[in-house]
């Protein structure tokens, strides 16, 4: 497989978080690379996003697994065409984690070219920009699936680290409701909006605002939450009857969504109520596990240099497998511009990535 080539065909493909149309499209092309050498499943239901299973073996228990996605975040239209620039390769999905993807299925040709003794899989969500919802229908509905080891490439950013913790995000909607009355006899309604300054003002007592302007705590492995969305009011001459907003908090593993739902508790006031939209579990790996211990061998041999561990905020869909007791390898290239208009990834880092992966895989067979 050449994997430079399969990188770029994978970010030509527009898939936006819900185009249905190209994220059917990019699918049939992953499906293509392979024929009918691996067994295949493209998982749908009603109208969540598919899920992509490939495997070299039947049945759902293996021994390692690599995850990730193939849906991107919003992007002019120029981001899907690839832009070299020495070792830099810019574009939507060069780092978010198309480059990774590609690594994913250059792991599985290996398998299957080198008829390696073991159960490989890989599996790709497309909605994972936006709560992976549908990979969360297809783990539902087939229970049973498991690995030994999951490789989680979807931790971009420095080849030199391999992350041994993820937070646990939970996403809240707080309402605020309050009565209308005309923007100039205040003391005829109750403002909705105002309520809302409350208990955010509250929540702040518990949870302090970070930012490029505050100073940065000496730890940052502590709990965050910052306001995603606040809306309220309709005219600037009535009293917003009604204000919602929308919180990202991101736990460690120290904290528990009970423990959030007790500091919210004390941080309402009359005619406000929350809610839990989403939450999960933080995924924390054994630095010492032999799996990891053995992947990090390999990975500083190939490097020519140390491998640190660190600790992230960010979520992962391998968390559900940390769940099931696999152990979650959290390890991907380099680059940086996340999500933004500058977004690129360093290409030496993704070859490098995948000869990481290969060597993995051949001795876990070996073993």
């Amino acid at each position: 497989m050449e994997l430079q080539k399969v990188t770029e065909a994978l970010i030509r493909f527009r898939t936006e978080t819900g185009n249905t149309d190209e994220i059917n499209k990019c699918l049939e092309y992953v499906e293509g690379l392979f024929g009918k050498r691996v067994h295949k499943t493209l998982y749908r239901k009603g109208k969540l996003a598919p899920v992509i299973l490939l495997s070299n073996t039947k049945g759902l228990d293996f021994d390692v697994m690599v995850v990730g996605h193939l849906d991107v975040v919003p992007a002019d239209k120029s981001m899907f065409e690839c832009k070299h620039k020495g070792n830099r390769i810019y574009g939507r999905g060069t780092l978010d984690m198309k480059s990774f993807a590609a690594v994913a299925l250059d792991s599985l040709e290996y398998v299957l070219d080198n008829k390696l003794d073991l159960r490989f899989a890989v599996l790709l969500s497309t909605d994972e920009e936006k709560g992976s919802f549908g990979l969360e229908a297809f783990l539902e509905d087939n229970p049973t699936i498991k690995s030994e080891v999951v490789l989680d490439v979807d931790v971009a950013g420095d080849i030199t680290k391999i992350v041994a913790k993820c937070k646990n995000p939970v996403f809240v909607k707080i309402v605020a409701k309050g009565i209308e009355a005309h923007g100039s006899t205040p003391w005829n309604g109750i403002d909705a909006n105002e309520k809302m300054l409350q208990v955010l003002t509250n929540i702040r007592k518990i949870y302090p605002y970070f930012s490029l302007e505050t100073e940065m705590p000496k730890n940052t492995w502590i709990d965050t939450v910052h306001f995603a969305k606040i809306e309220g009011g309709d005219v600037a001459n009535v009293i917003s009857n009604r204000c919602e907003a929308l919180l990202d908090f991101r736990l460690t593993e120290k904290s528990s969504v009970e423990g959030l739902e007790k500091n919210l508790a004390k941080c309402l006031v009359d005619g406000v109520e929350y809610e839990i939209i989403t939450s999960s579990h933080p995924v924390v790996m054994d630095e010492k596990n032999p799996y990891i211990r053995q992947y990090k061998k390999l990975a500083e041999d190939i490097l020519k240099q140390k491998i640190e561990f660190e600790y992230i905020g960010g979520a992962t869909d391998s968390r559900a497998f940390a769940e099931k007791g696999s152990v979650v390898i959290m390890h991907s290239g380099s680059g940086d511009g996340m999500h933004a208009s500058g977004e690129y990834v360093e290409w030496d880092s993704v070859e490098k990535l995948a000869l990481i992966q290969k060597s993995f895989l051949r001795e876990f067979a070996q073993k």
